[in-house]
């Protein structure tokens, strides 16, 4: 299989994915160049973490008028698995691709630490390998990864399972005290109504070496591989995988 990995004036983490994809899942992976307008034959899209354009304006306002966003976006109508990293989250809010926004840390601080998630769902392509609540140790790195969506939108979200991943403590659970933040309800990833696109704060690909400090972003990143190789949609994916409680502990 092929990972697509999006590059965009200012990614940084473009090549961590890259070498997760070829070097630790000894997979095929291509960089993609923001101005292109296709995808070549991409079986999954990543857009990584970093700066796009340098976050002017607002994280990812610019990125979503690249010429490659046209491409990404009819790939995911498609079904095709597209996971948006930290800077690559914050792209897909703007574009659409994924309801909210994102917001400055509530302390107005950088983040730059490793920390723990809960599994929520497990019915999408890049958490099918995870066990309902499972507790993930996966770093972050970002100034403006505070999510925000009215009530309304998160009404919705939490009806229809598409929080994935919460901020929880190592035993799971999920307060204030383990939100880095003030994401609400401990918003850590999330995905579309259909399930095939997820966007996430915490960096998978940064912990999937024991050098790197730990391997748990694996789980992650396998999902995708093994939900390719079954040819899995996401929407046949949800009869087969059990799913956790989405009702948010704080």
């Amino acid at each position: 299989m092929t990972f697509g990995v999006v590059v965009f004036p200012g990614s940084n983490c473009d090549h961590d994915a890259y070498h997760a994809a070829t070097q630790v899942l000894g997979e095929r992976a291509e960089l993609v160049w923001h101005k292109d307008t296709s995808l070549h034959d991409a079986d999954v899209v990543i857009l990584p973490g970093g700066f796009a354009h340098g976050d002017y304006l607002r994280t990812g306002a610019m990125a979503r008028f690249s010429p490659i966003m046209p491409a990404i976006k009819a790939f995911a109508d498609r079904g095709g698995p597209v996971l948006g990293i930290c800077n690559g989250f914050q792209i897909l809010l703007e574009s659409g691709l994924l309801p909210g926004a994102m917001l400055r840390n509530r302390e107005l601080k950088y983040r730059c630490e490793h920390l723990y998630i809960r599994v929520e769902q497990t019915d999408t392509p890049f958490s099918r390998r995870a066990q309902a609540g499972q507790v993930l140790r996966i770093p972050i790195g970002h100034g403006e990864g505070n999510y925000y969506a009215d009530a309304d939108v998160l009404s919705r979200l939490e009806s229809n399972r598409q929080v994935v991943f919460r901020y929880c403590s190592p035993s799971g659970q999920v307060d204030d005290a383990a939100n880095p933040n003030g994401s609400v309800h401990n918003v850590a990833g999330i995905c579309n109504q259909r399930r095939n696109v997820v966007g996430m704060m915490p960096h998978p690909e940064r912990a999937c070496e024991r050098l790197l400090g730990g391997t748990d972003g694996l789980v992650i990143l396998q999902s995708v591989v093994d939900a390719v190789a079954a040819g899995a949609n996401p929407a046949d994916v949800a009869t087969t995988s059990s799913t956790a409680s989405t009702s948010p502990t704080r």
